[in-house]
């Protein structure tokens, strides 16, 4: 194997904290990556990994060296994409990563004709409210809202505008009443997120005036979908979207509180790395939800002022 490959599988090995790890990842078997390793570490005359029986971990050149390593493997990735991006329809893998109460109820449904339109495209979701790593998580596209953003370098297309309102379960109200002013929420169970911490500062809007309050309550989870079911069994108040919300308050399992209120503060975005060449998998994705979900989303269509 010449330099440059062993250069690139010894940045595997470190990304992947193991032989074992790296090698279900190449298709390779531990002892084959392991002798390569070896020889890159005979080529170079220096230790570069100290080995255990359940763990390597670089040494000080190593470590010094696999900055070099990782930058020519992503530098292949690159050369890859540029490729990829000179055919002439998507084609390949796409990795999706998505909220997943979002993914749910909205992504889900819109797949199905997306695969017509790109038969030749392989999907593959990821869903999480979790913070994303587009680059190390090799993630094509993150489907994320505006609090959620924390990375720079990142490119972030508007899909839709997402509106927030506050919403109970008939059973709650009855048993503790509703807030007659966003400040009486003190007094009342607020449901929160507990992946974006930006969540739980509800802003209030009502077309005059804006105010934020920093909620408490005895109940958080990692999901809006857990939060959403949260509510609906009567835990407590949720701010939550109205994609997802609409229909339980059409039915009657949800209630609207405080109705003179909403948060508009957030839109959803899709999300890709800030690359030169962006490829026609993401580019196919990116302006098919664009179309099918802004600038009105579908949710709000429905909706009879």
């Amino acid at each position: 194997m010449d330099l440059a490959n062993q250069m690139i599988l010894f940045a595997k090995v470190v990304d992947n904290h193991g032989f074992s790890a790296a090698a279900r990842e190449m298709g390779l078997t531990p002892s084959a990556i392991s002798r390569q390793i070896s020889h890159l570490e005979d080529r170079l005359g220096i230790r570069l990994l100290n080995r255990s029986t359940r763990r390597v971990s670089l040494t000080d050149v190593g470590r010094t060296f696999y900055i070099r390593c990782a930058e020519v493997a992503r530098n292949v990735v690159d050369a890859e994409e540029l490729v990829r991006a000179l055919v002439d329809h998507p084609q390949g893998r796409l990795r999706v990563a998505s909220t997943v109460a979002f993914a749910k109820a909205q992504l889900m449904p819109l797949m199905p004709e997306f695969i017509a339109l790109n038969p030749d495209v392989k999907l593959s979701f990821e869903l999480t409210d979790r913070f994303v790593d587009l680059v190390g998580e090799e993630i094509d596209v993150a489907i994320r809202f505006t609090e959620q953003l924390n990375d720079q370098s990142a490119i972030a297309r508007k899909l839709a505008p997402n509106k927030r309102v506050f919403v109970a379960s008939p059973a709650y109200l009855r048993e503790f009443g509703a807030p007659k002013t966003p400040k009486d929420l003190v007094n009342f169970n607020c449901l929160q997120l507990s992946t974006v911490r930006a969540f739980n500062l509800w802003h209030f809007e009502n077309g005059t005036s804006d105010s934020e309050i920093k909620i408490e309550g005895n109940f958080d989870a990692n999901s809006a979908d857990a939060v959403y079911h949260a509510a609906l069994s009567g835990i407590g108040i949720a701010k939550l979207s109205t994609y997802l919300v609409n229909d339980a308050l059409a039915d009657g399992r949800l209630e609207q509180v405080l109705p003179d209120y909403w948060d508009a503060t957030s839109d959803i975005l899709a999300v890709y790395s800030n690359k030169r060449n962006l490829s026609p998998n993401v580019r196919a994705l990116v302006d098919y939800l664009a179309d099918k979900l802004g600038p009105i989303p579908p949710w709000e269509r429905k909706i009879v002022q």
